[in-house]
């Protein structure tokens, strides 16, 4: 049952903070995109010679490919958009940017059948681990999310898994670099909308 005030609070946006990662990542692709122009350059000033139009050819494909990852990671930092965010309507997964806002995916309060949060094994991650928070859109979800065992708990942040691919959609990673917590996001939807909460990361 939907909250009497959820009209009158206002949206909780989440947003990732700067890290090193993306810092280094816009770095090495600037620095690449100044070697695909030394190349265009170098052929340029040898002539058209059939090594000058190897290092042409790899020039643009190079200032193409990382001014894309320069574009992509520069503007997704820039424009600020949010990584998840609670609102009056339900859970909003943001488009990727360039995309615009209204390619945002909703999922409505009202087709919320609990939270999930789950914890798994990943190389990459602090610790090994990361947390999920999954939003389960059916009944059917939330049983597997109450007794199913670890690996079948994992399904649940996988997309190419098909039993569970309907909450892998709503499966977000909760990232050190987030400007709220796990628990912070789940006491945020819970003052918009009555949402139980299946905590299975130490199980």
């Amino acid at each position: 049952m939907a909250r009497t005030d959820e009209q009158a609070l206002p949206a909780f946006p989440v947003r990732a903070r700067l890290t090193w990662r993306v810092a280094v990542q816009i770095i090495a692709c600037l620095i690449l995109m100044i070697a695909s122009v030394a190349f265009v350059a170098g052929g340029l000033m040898r002539g058209m010679s059939g090594g000058s139009v190897l290092f042409i050819g790899l020039g643009v494909a190079g200032l193409a490919l990382f001014g894309a990852g320069l574009s992509t990671s520069a503007g997704t930092l820039l424009s600020r958009r949010p990584v998840l965010e609670l609102d009056a309507e339900g859970v909003r997964r943001p488009a990727r940017w360039p995309l615009p806002r209204r390619a945002d995916r909703v999922l409505p309060w009202r087709e919320i059948h609990a939270m999930c949060a789950v914890r798994r094994g990943l190389t990459n991650a602090k610790r090994g681990e990361q947390d999920y928070l999954v939003f389960l859109p059916s009944a059917e979800l939330l049983e597997t999310a109450r007794t199913a065992e670890r690996p079948q708990l994992v399904a649940l942040t996988l997309p190419d898994v098909p039993a569970t691919a309907e909450a892998a959609r709503w499966s977000f990673a909760v990232d050190a670099s987030w400007t709220a917590s796990l628990k912070e996001i789940v006491a945020e939807a819970r003052r918009r909308h009555a949402v139980p909460v299946v905590d299975r990361r130490k199980q």
